[in-house]
């Protein structure tokens, strides 16, 4: 039996999360895709099998700058954020693609929230602060 590489472990992760995560028409998917030197993000109706906004690090307003970084996840977080909301999308289901939901996976995600996308899920888990001195 041959040894997997770890792109066919992450495809095997990411097939056991796409038999749960379903995009739909009122909450699409927010997939991510991430290369060496670039960040991909699209947000994807599952049902009628459309692709509602995407952003990447490829694309012209990033030239002349790398994609395998934070700061061009933020970018493109906040990008695909912004082309979701003028389409009309404002809460997502997130994809995070087989890969852990860490760096610059993380960090798209986290930007896309700052930018507008999942709002109410942000205040929902938005610890609530005590003052023992009140009472």
């Amino acid at each position: 039996m041959g040894q997997k590489n770890k792109a066919d472990i992450r495809r095997g992760i990411h097939s056991r999360i796409r038999k749960k995560v379903k995009g739909s028409a009122e909450r699409p998917r927010l997939a991510v895709f991430r290369s060496l030197n670039h960040i991909y993000a699209q947000v994807v109706d599952d049902v009628n099998g459309k692709t509602l906004a995407a952003a990447s690090s490829v694309e012209s307003a990033f030239s002349g700058k790398t994609g395998g970084n934070i700061e061009a996840a933020q970018a493109v977080g906040k990008t695909v954020a912004e082309r979701a909301i003028a389409a009309g999308v404002s809460s997502v289901v997130f994809d995070r693609g087989g890969y852990l939901y860490h760096g610059r996976v993380k960090a798209l995600l986290d930007a896309s929230r700052e930018a507008g996308l999942n709002k109410n899920e942000t205040e929902a888990k938005a610890p609530k602060t005590e003052n023992k001195d009140e009472e």
